[in-house]
């Protein structure tokens, strides 16, 4: 029986709260440092209405210069120039009018980019929360899935493991709800990371009216987005809760008639899911770029968050095995895992050159534009991603000897993590903050923040129950796995 100790709360509490805090503190420094890009602004535009006002005075003492030492040549041509007298005049109206709109113009274009860049400065506290929760997110998602797979293929390798995966299934509650507050905010205009649920977006002749997302607004609206929110969280947390709940009753009841409902749920679960992996997807993330649209971003998004929920399985194992626990569990066992974190690398590898090469090779500008901000913005994260979620694990884990070396997996599985991470980073924040990003306390205290919670509610729900499923009809099988 696992024993969630003392020590290790403190470690999840303790990282949960310096987390919020540094987010909070990230964020009041980020309003602070917005306000004062906000005054410069204002300052630069009263210097630049001052030069103004000074290149007025300095043009109007010019003209009475002029007409002073002028006023005979002009009384003297005036004598001989009277067919057009009004010529020269309305002349003089057009340039200056045609000067004070291309001021006023210029101007306007100025205020519209500085309100751009103050929304974009604004949005990076929620955008830092947001990369978070949605990785987090994934770490649990991806084994509740993987939970539902081993019940449906009727697999015996992995029913050892099941409390292990159960626990991290439970994980997903937590950025669920921030990843709801969040999305419901857009919709109430506190922060704008979202360009569809801006004001007027969709209303012909309004100031923000937009054709391209008009026209996606029976799938991009308030009410269908939020039933659709609602559905992903109760389909999700339901699957988790069942799973579990029968698992639990396995341990005093009938352990064949608790599988078997397992299998039922795991059915339904994974039907669910393929649709709603993919659909969940396009709300959450690709959204955020209106404009764009990829048919392979659902297939991409999933194996981002499946590989990287193995490389947290391996890491919750293997802590348990140093502390004496899952004696049942074998080096074939950890050989099995470290091969789907493996094989999903390659597989993620795979789809993200599909989607890029394709959309690079063929050069359409509304495809092309979503690679061309992430190439020229972000192109440090954007190549530091790819290495650690792609060379790095194949270079570690590629040997079937190096699948069974506890240090190697954990290596190969930061990798993993610290990779997709920043892979949800590279997907989220080139439309949210633009050229505005960085890494600092606003992105380092969420990490922490759910890191910690994420211990908090894995461990803990270990502590509930036994790790070994006692009467699950394929246990013997797994107690012996070998390959």
């Amino acid at each position: 029986m696992f024993e969630f100790s003392t020590k290790a709360k403190q470690l999840a509490i303790g990282l949960t709260v310096v987390g919020a805090i540094l987010w909070v503190v990230g964020f009041a420094m980020n309003g602070s440092s917005s306000h004062e890009a906000d005054h410069g602004h204002d300052a630069h535009a009263t210097e630049m209405q001052a030069d103004a006002g000074h290149d007025a005075h300095a043009e109007e003492a010019h003209d009475a210069h002029a007409e002073a030492h002028g006023a005979e040549a002009h009384d003297a041509h005036a004598e001989h120039e009277n067919d057009y007298p009004g010529e020269a005049h309305a002349s003089m109206i057009e340039s200056t009018y045609e000067s004070d709109h291309a001021d006023a113009h210029g101007a306007e274009a100025h205020d519209a980019h500085a309100e751009h860049v103050h929304h974009q400065r604004q949005n990076r506290p929620w955008s830092a929360l947001y990369v978070a929760a949605i990785f987090f997110l994934g770490l649990g998602l991806g084994q509740l899935f993987f939970l539902a797979i081993q019940y449906i293929a009727q697999a015996g390798w992995s029913a050892g493991l099941l409390r292990v995966m159960e626990a991290q299934a439970f994980t997903i509650i937590i950025p669920l709800i921030v990843i709801a507050l969040i999305t419901f905010l857009g919709l109430g205009h506190v922060h704008h990371m979202f360009h569809w649920m801006v004001e007027g977006i969709n209303i012909e002749g309004h100031e923000n009216y937009d054709e391209i997302i008009a026209g996606k607004r029976g799938f991009l609206n308030p009410t269908f987005f939020i039933i659709r929110v609602l559905v992903y969280i109760g389909g999700w947390v339901w699957a988790a809760r069942m799973l579990r709940k029968n698992s639990l009753l396995s341990d005093s009841g009938d352990g064949v008639e608790m599988w078997k409902r397992n299998r039922k749920v795991g059915a339904i679960f994974t039907v669910f899911y393929a649709v709603t992996s993919s659909t969940s997807a396009w709300d959450l993330i690709m959204s955020i770029d209106t404009h764009w649209f990829s048919t392979l971003f659902g297939w991409y998004t999933f194996a981002g968050m499946f590989v990287s929920s193995f490389a947290a399985t391996i890491l919750v194992t293997l802590y348990l095995k140093s502390k004496g626990l899952l004696e049942w569990v074998n080096d074939n066992h950890i050989h099995d895992l470290g091969k789907f974190m493996f094989a999903f690398s390659v597989f993620w590898t795979y789809l993200w050159f599909s989607q890029f090469v394709l959309i690079w090779y063929a050069n359409i500008p509304e495809e092309v534009t979503y690679y061309m901000q992430r190439w020229d913005q972000y192109k440090v994260p954007f190549f530091t991603m790819l290495s650690l979620n792609f060379i790095f694990p194949v270079l570690a884990i590629l040997s079937r000897p190096a699948k069974r070396v506890p240090g190697t997996l954990v290596m190969a599985a930061l990798f993993v993590l610290v990779g997709h991470y920043m892979d949800h980073y590279v997907m989220i924040m080139p439309g949210t903050v633009g050229d505005q990003y960085g890494f600092g306390l606003v992105e380092l205290g969420p990490i922490l923040f759910f890191a910690g919670l994420f211990i908090y509610v894995m461990l803990s729900n270990l502590a509930k129950a036994p790790l070994l499923h006692k009467n699950h009809p394929m246990m013997v099988e797994s107690k012996h796995f070998q390959q």
